[in-house]
């Protein structure tokens, strides 16, 4: 993978990570559009590091004051007694769901999954489930008014964007905007609720991926992750920004354009549905062959 590749492939991650356009339908997209191999599920879960930093970053200040109520919970022996300890409490529940059947069902999300034919539909199913959502949901509640339910519910949202092309944010998005919390609200939760799951996806993810013998060289990892943290930042603050006036309907009408337009395409044999993903699975080690004995006279 050349600097240029992974310049792009960063700032792919970077602005698609927190918009509910989904990150890995991107970074499937792109290469294949440009001629590149596919990055595969390793490299773009390692990237996503980048993003989890931005979200530290600009976050800090709710980050500290979410761990301080955490841990004083503990010790007072009232772990659910104010907001922000209600909170912590919430993304690590919510987290449950995503890391169980991510580990469950890992080698088909990181091969057979990454179908354009799978990623196209998710683009625009769950933009027809982001639009009724949209159109029926209260949009009144805030993140003081979220209760177990809710983090639950929230996490097992998260869980279907195991499903490439379905958006880790748009599917927490839409779970947010189902139970009525207003879309800013929405949004901050979607992205604390990341944090767990996209650092242990790509710690998980980084171990193999320095363990393989065919892999991305450390400066293409270093050069995406940091175009990826600087872009993530760029597109957290101007999503936030959005969502207090108007409505996610503009994610709505991309996704399904996008969708069709990726279907167009596979048709009519520009693309390959599953072009350089069929090895991207860890082959099955080939068995010995059996030790003939010498026959001696």
């Amino acid at each position: 993978m050349s600097l240029i590749e992974a310049i792009v492939l960063g700032l792919v991650q970077g602005l698609t990570e927190f918009l509910p356009i989904s990150s890995t339908a991107h970074l499937r997209i792109v290469p294949e559009l440009l001629g590149w191999s596919d990055p595969g599920a390793a490299y773009s879960a390692v990237i996503q590091l980048g993003t989890v930093a931005a979200v530290l970053i600009y976050f800090r200040k709710d980050l500290v004051k979410l761990t301080v109520a955490f841990f004083q919970g503990l010790v007072k022996r009232q772990p659910f007694a104010t907001v922000e300890s209600r909170l912590a409490w919430f993304v690590l529940v919510g987290t449950l769901p995503i890391g169980v059947l991510g580990l469950a069902f890992k080698k088909h999300i990181e091969s057979s999954l990454r179908s354009l034919y799978i990623i196209s539909a998710s683009l625009i199913v769950l933009a027809i489930i982001l639009l009724i959502v949209e159109r029926t949901a209260a949009h009144k509640r805030t993140l003081e008014d979220m209760r177990w339910r809710d983090g639950l519910i929230i996490g097992g949202w998260q869980s279907l964007a195991l499903i490439p092309g379905s958006s880790r944010s748009g599917t927490t998005l839409t779970g947010a905007l189902s139970l009525g919390l207003k879309r800013e609200d929405a949004a901050r939760y979607s992205f604390l609720l990341s944090i767990p799951a996209t650092s242990l996806a790509g710690i998980f993810e980084l171990k193999h991926l320095l363990e393989a013998d065919s892999r991305p060289s450390t400066a293409a990892l270093v050069t995406g992750t940091l175009v990826a943290f600087g872009s993530g930042l760029a597109a957290i603050a101007w999503l936030l920004r959005y969502l207090r006036t108007r409505s996610t309907m503009v994610f709505v009408v991309y996704r399904v354009a996008l969708g069709l337009a990726l279907i167009g395409l596979l048709q009519a044999g520009v693309l390959k549905p599953l072009s350089g993903v069929e090895n991207l699975a860890v082959p099955e080690k080939p068995l010995k062959p059996p030790v003939e004995k010498q026959v001696t006279d």
